[in-house]
């Protein structure tokens, strides 16, 4: 086994959706497989595979590198959760900036999950393994805001296809550096890791077919000073969601998130005011989740009033 388990096989039929094809030949559950391909784990006849719909022919040689995990029920843990909503399916949560969402590499505990673990009894869906048991999508650890988890495998399944299909309604609050010279507007391109440091993701060139497609809408909600001397309040909106998003495209329009320690720094006029707060986090708030309950049917909607942190770095910005 060593640090990973490997898995390796021949398809022996082809013209199937790849998930479906590896979660029959291997018995992990399609969403498994969906979570190795976004994370780069799956190769096949050598090759990193990372779109689900693929369709590869007979004989397809595949490799699944299935990261080690930890027995869930040995890290519950009694940290404090903001519960927005609770039922027998799923839980909402308002996630503070600095939690980390799920137990990796230099954070095996502390997270989310752990908390999660402890308040729900351990009772989360499986679906997306024991080191992230509930997990239906993530958002920053320096990113605060909503979340949903699922608490029965079937509400993961509902979620996971709502996500999938982009039909959740996610918007967020950023502060950015610079005011956007249009109002409003729409970012469109492929999301893939950065070539030159495996800690970013990037805008990928046209033409260039790793990474995924990411459609973000932003509009400027309130405005201080002008041009690129000053600072923005902005609403994004999300289709996909992508690792980094929000941070990517609003970099790649040239008013990267003030606090971002990846994507940009802030311009001279705004640095005095963010060392003065201490802030070196993105200000970056998930503000509204909206989604379909994957039981009742019912359509909910939730809200979350921007942190005190990023309350306080507009005022500071407002009285330059």
């Amino acid at each position: 086994m060593g640090d990973r388990e490997v898995i390796r096989g021949i398809l022996a039929e082809g013209g199937q959706r790849l998930d479906k094809a590896l979660a029959e030949a291997t018995g992990l559950s399609r969403e498994r497989i969906k979570a190795l391909l976004g994370e780069g784990r799956i190769a096949l006849d050598g090759k990193p595979a990372s779109q689900a719909s693929l369709k590869p022919a007979a004989g397809t040689a595949y490799a699944i590198a299935v990261p080690p995990v930890i027995p869930a029920e040995a890290r519950a843990q009694d940290i404090p959760l903001a519960v927005v909503y609770e039922d027998a399916d799923l839980i909402v949560v308002d996630k503070p900036a600095g939690l980390v969402v799920h137990p990796a590499a230099g954070n095996p505990d502390g997270t989310l999950v752990n908390a999660l673990l402890h308040h729900c009894g351990g009772g989360l869906s499986g679906i997306g393994g024991v080191a992230r048991p509930g997990i239906v999508h993530r958002i920053d650890k320096d990113t605060s805001g909503l979340l949903v988890a699922a608490k029965s495998d079937a509400a993961h399944e509902g979620l996971a296809r709502q996500f999938a299909d982009h039909s959740i309604e996610r918007a967020y609050l950023a502060i950015v550096n610079g005011v956007p010279a249009s109002a409003a507007g729409t970012i469109r391109g492929r999301i893939g890791r950065s070539a030159t440091n495996r800690k970013k993701m990037a805008l990928l060139e046209d033409g260039d077919n790793r990474g995924k497609h990411a459609v973000t809408h932003y509009k400027v909600l309130e405005s201080f000073g002008h041009g690129a001397s000053g600072a923005a309040l902005v609403e994004c909106r999300l289709e996909t969601g992508r690792t980094h998003q929000v941070r990517v495209h609003m970099s790649s329009i040239g008013h990267s998130l003030l606090g971002d320690p990846l994507y940009g720094c802030a311009n001279p006029r705004l640095r005095p005011v963010l060392s003065g707060l201490g802030f070196t986090r993105q200000a970056l708030h998930a503000a509204v989740l909206g989604f379909i309950h994957p039981i009742s049917g019912e359509t909910i909607r939730f809200s979350s009033e921007m942190p005190s942190d990023m309350r306080e770095l507009l005022e500071k910005i407002a009285r330059l």
